[in-house]
């Protein structure tokens, strides 16, 4: 069984950093595009950032110059450093990967949301 555990949420203040760590476990073959997601109350879910398996990264606009995805492949861990946040990126922030299990089809995983707070 395959399971995402996020760590590193909290409160920061604004202009403050946080980094966001997600490990996967589980009898995995292959992990490939891995990616954060976030929702804040009353929006939609969104991309946050993605990376490949080989280390093209993508970001959203609104966290360009702020934000960087990376990934550790022999820990099956993808990371989220966020700097110079600001109010508007609290919300709960969700781990997303694309994992080929030993045994079983390949799938899309999400952890369980870690809540990041920005408020002074």
């Amino acid at each position: 069984q395959v399971q995402l555990v996020e760590s590193g949420g909290g409160l920061v203040q604004p202009g403050g950093s946080l980094r966001l760590s997600c490990a996967a476990s589980g009898t995995i073959f292959s992990i490939y595009v891995m990616g954060w997601y976030r929702q804040a109350p009353g929006k939609q879910r969104e991309l946050v950032a993605r990376i490949s398996r080989g280390g093209s990264a993508n970001h959203a606009d609104s966290v360009k110059g702020r934000f960087t995805i990376s990934r550790n492949n022999a820990k099956n861990t993808v990371y989220l450093q966020m700097n110079s946040l600001k109010v508007e990126d609290t919300a709960v922030y969700y781990c997303n990967a694309d994992i080929k299990p030993v045994g079983s089809s390949r799938s899309d995983y999400w952890g369980q949301g870690t809540q990041v707070t920005v408020s002074s």
